[in-house]
């Protein structure tokens, strides 16, 4: 499944040098607002040292990692809801990913201009919020109007759906975001999600710091993170400056002894896809063959003929039973047919429920 993640912020806040050691794409990182006019796009892999275990194991001929798209969105200013600098171009960008990578400048530099004179994350944050909230409370009055001439016919559902997003546009007009709107799934899925809110989404909000505050953060970390605690979202503390000098380094060894240096155990960039899938609730499984070791990424809950039909749709039509292994046996008796052996094999059907780490294969027939 493809997911994509955008990452916003204010103009000059560190988006595109972050963007850049995420993806070592050529996303023009200058010291001036707009640097990024049209969105960038950067296919990365995600860390996961499983499969670095199966390579071993099965020495296939090539293995692939499960990917995630990040897009560099331009910046936005005030007034962006009603299309003023690149806000047009912004919002539907954003509208277009799966969830957000908020960045925000939480260190001070007088060598590096903010567009508002000012080093202040919380205001920055609100800035961006209030231009969000603006758009979607506008798709909110169009549905308002449109179910208030709907609900004349007397449909009970209807009606309901109508009082909740009522209640969604009294809670946004007093300055939040949607997605801190408590409501069901249930009708969350049915009343709320045809209106595709912008600060629904999913965010993570990573405070670009300084070198000396990656692991413990700062005053401005301190602010972000109570003026973020309510929100339904993951907070990193990344060096955008730090990850890009990462970027580079050939050598795997190089990359740990100067993260075991800065006192930290992985990347931000791992972090940060940790965190991604954590807010989006995925999970992982892997098909392991001589030809290749592969990840797959799936959302939580998913049954086999669905985590199948991620590898291909004709693999979920046509399912048949799904042969598994535990990621933890396949380690420990190092081939499919010695956990075959010790019965560590399942043969599962189309009602199981796909973990986290999961071997598969599948059957199929169309």
């Amino acid at each position: 499944m493809g997911l994509q993640a955008g990452i916003v912020g204010l103009p000059n806040v560190g988006k595109s040098t972050l963007f850049n050691a995420l993806s070592n794409a050529k996303a023009v990182a200058a010291n001036f607002p707009f640097c990024t006019i049209e969105p960038n796009i950067g296919v990365i892999t995600v860390p996961d040292e499983r499969l670095i275990a199966l390579e071993k194991i099965v020495n296939p001929q090539r293995v692939v990692p499960a990917t995630v798209e990040i897009v560099d969105i331009a910046g936005l200013v005030k007034g962006a809801s009603k299309g003023e600098g690149l806000g047009n171009q912004f919002l539907g960008n954003i509208r277009n990913t799966d969830a957000i990578i908020h960045v925000l400048r939480c260190f001070e530099d007088d060598n590096v201009i903010h567009v508002d004179g000012s080093v202040n994350p919380v205001r920055d944050k609100e800035i961006i919020d209030t231009e969000l909230q603006l758009k979607d409370l506008d798709s909110v009055d169009k549905k308002i109007s449109k179910n208030e001439k709907m609900v004349k016919t007397g449909d009970k559902e209807l009606l309901r759906g109508l009082e909740l997003i009522k209640d969604l546009k009294s809670f946004m007009e007093k300055g939040n975001n949607a997605r801190g709107f408590v409501v069901s799934a249930e009708d969350k899925e049915k009343h709320l999600s045809d209106l595709f809110l912008l600060t629904l989404k999913p965010v993570i909000y990573v405070c670009n710091v300084d070198d000396k505050s990656v692991v413990n953060g700062n005053n401005h970390t301190g602010a972000v993170t109570e003026a973020v605690k309510n929100e339904n979202a993951e907070i990193l503390f990344v060096s955008a400056q730090i990850e890009s000098e990462i970027a580079v380094m050939e050598s795997y060894d190089d990359r740990q002894m100067f993260l075991e240096d800065m006192g930290l155990s992985e990347s931000g960039v791992a972090r940060l896809i940790k965190s991604t899938y954590r807010l989006l609730n995925l999970a992982t499984y892997f098909t392991a063959g001589v030809q290749e070791v592969r990840a797959w990424t799936i959302t939580k809950g998913m049954i086999a003929p669905q985590a199948a039909g991620v590898i291909h749709t004709d693999f979920e039509k046509g399912f048949i039973r799904a042969e598994v292994i535990k990621y933890t046996d396949f380690i420990k008796y190092g081939s499919e047919a010695a956990c075959r052996d010790n019965g560590k094999l399942a043969v599962q059907g189309k009602d199981y429920v796909v973990e986290d780490g999961d071997i598969m294969h599948f059957r199929f027939n169309v």
